[in-house]
């Protein structure tokens, strides 16, 4: 960056993304300083390395920026009890559906509470519910009755 580049020339790349070809360093140098930009090496090459004239802190933000993007979860888990009502149930379903639709997978885990392992059965059905609402948009990748927990991968 800007005085740290050690090549006497550089193939120089405006900071409208004009190629302006093979350039000296600090002709380069000079034409960043006049603009209030930084020099900034893009691609190290054997010969001539490539230098672009860029505000460096934004550069630096906007891959920052895509990173966080690129490492967000895509698992997104839903939590649900066996009784749960109709209108929550058909929400859950509906953003399971979008969730699926935009590449991401879905848990759903049914958690029971006191007297309801009586009932263990309601939750399996349940379950078995949740694989058809999402049968068009998802298939089954794990279905585990025992621990009650369904994951759902984009068709």
């Amino acid at each position: 960056m800007n005085s740290q580049i050690k090549s006497n020339q550089v193939y120089l790349i405006d900071h409208e993304n004009n190629n302006r070809g093979l350039v000296d360093t600090a002709e380069a140098l000079e034409l960043a300083e006049t603009l209030e930009l930084d020099l900034v090496v893009v691609s190290e090459s054997k010969e001539v390395p490539v230098a672009k004239i860029v505000n460096y802190g934004k550069l630096q933000y906007q891959k920052k920026k895509r990173q966080t993007q690129s490492a967000r979860p895509t698992v997104k888990e839903v939590r649900l009890r066996p009784n749960v009502g109709l209108a929550d149930y058909n929400l859950r379903i509906a953003q399971a559906t979008q969730w699926l639709s935009k590449g991401d997978s879905v848990k759903f885990a049914i958690r029971l509470r006191g007297r309801e392992h009586q009932h263990r059965e309601q939750a399996g059905e349940m379950l078995d519910r949740i694989v058809s609402a999402l049968s068009e948009v998802g298939k089954v990748q794990s279905l585990d009755k025992r621990s009650l927990v369904l994951q759902v991968v984009p068709a």
